[in-house]
């Protein structure tokens, strides 16, 4: 068997910079705009996660691969990540629960990387000159040629991806005598979210992107939630007017990453680009309302706009990032409905936040 590990590889960026590596699993050709995660764990449920969907991940932590693969701990049915930039690409794994390496993984589910590459370069880099489309090669290393195809690749703005996630056909997650039906508008949604909600003695029914709210309504959910996922949301209207419908029904709604930007744009408050997003596991968020602190797990490159929620009569902030004091989360007023920027599943990381999901379990008793 070719050691592919060996053969060289290219990772270009849209401003022209150009990084040498080696190649790391298939054999290939990749773009997709470039992001980074600080995790030092949870690699898997990175790579497994919607929300990446169309994303080249660079990861900061200096060994991946090391503790190999487990099927148990995906995010969502494949690797939803374009393309994988890491220092250290590791074969063997020491952890016994492992299945396979993360070459295997990678070649089975067609996924082009490059290792031995400068991670702590790249990554100021990209913290000061902002999210760019990149390109992965370990077939074409002529740089005017993959200059070519890069210059080919859309800009995540304006990008509705959500759609090409999602599940196509409605399923059911949980007991089916649980003491709440959820209806779950799946953008992206992770594994651990609907885990949390059948701890919590929840009957999901898992809809796709595009179904409208009176669909979902002939299941007679007591709430509803709006997952995660990838893309822009203002590119999203259907899903806007979806949670405008539940908002008029006066049902309970929790949204969560990409679903607290949607209920924000359906409160018209804008969302934007932002210049990097948040993407790792040790983010600092305070509770106003409890007045603590959170340590939480975010990845969004997407944000909501901070003046327009300040200047809101319709909503009222929650949560505040205490490194840049963006907007966390929201609640609407007079209405059972709220949601947060972060991940309080966790999938990897802190399990601060999940009492989210108790207090949404409260709102529908």
């Amino acid at each position: 068997m070719i050691n592919y590990i060996k053969l060289p590889a290219v990772l270009l960026l849209e401003d022209g910079t150009v990084y040498h590596g080696k190649a790391a699993g298939k054999i290939g050709t990749t773009t997709g705009e470039i992001c980074f995660n600080t995790g030092m764990t949870g690699y898997q449920e990175i790579f497994t996660d919607p929300s990446y969907f169309g994303q080249i991940m660079v990861t900061t932590n200096a060994h991946i691969g090391n503790y190999g693969i487990n099927s148990e701990e995906i995010e969502s049915g494949d690797i939803k990540i374009a393309g994988l930039v890491c220092k250290n690409f590791n074969i063997a794994f020491s952890r016994k629960m492992s299945e396979r390496s993360i070459q295997d993984y990678f070649q089975e589910e067609n996924v082009v990387g490059i290792s031995d590459v400068d991670t702590r370069s790249l990554v100021r880099h990209i913290r000061d000159k902002g999210a760019m489309n990149a390109i992965i090669s370990s077939e074409i290393l002529d740089i005017d040629e993959l200059k070519q195809k890069l210059a080919e690749v859309p800009s995540m703005a304006g990008l509705e991806l959500s759609s090409q996630v999602s599940t196509r056909q409605p399923y059911f997650y949980g007991k089916e005598d649980g003491k709440h039906r959820v209806a779950v508008l799946d953008l992206g949604v992770k594994k651990n979210i609907l885990r949390n909600f059948d701890h919590r003695d929840v009957y999901a029914k898992v809809f796709p992107a595009t179904t409208s709210f009176e669909e979902m309504e002939k299941w007679a959910p007591d709430g509803y939630f709006i997952s995660n996922g990838p893309g822009d949301p203002s590119a999203m209207d259907y899903a806007i007017d979806t949670v405008k419908k539940v908002l008029s029904a006066d049902k309970p709604l929790f949204g969560i990453c990409l679903g607290h930007q949607l209920l924000a744009l359906a409160n018209d408050i804008r969302t934007i680009k932002m210049f990097n997003g948040h993407r790792g596991l040790n983010h600092p968020v305070k509770n106003i309302i409890l007045d603590h602190c959170e340590v939480t797990s975010q990845n969004h490159g997407f944000g909501v706009v901070a003046d327009d929620v300040r200047d809101s009569d319709k909503v009222e902030i929650t949560h505040v990032n205490l490194n840049d004091n963006s907007i966390e989360g929201i609640r609407v007023k007079d209405k059972k409905a709220f949601s947060v920027q972060y991940h309080p599943e966790s999938s990897p990381g802190p399990h601060d936040s999940r009492y989210l999901f108790d207090q949404f379990v409260d709102m529908m008793d």
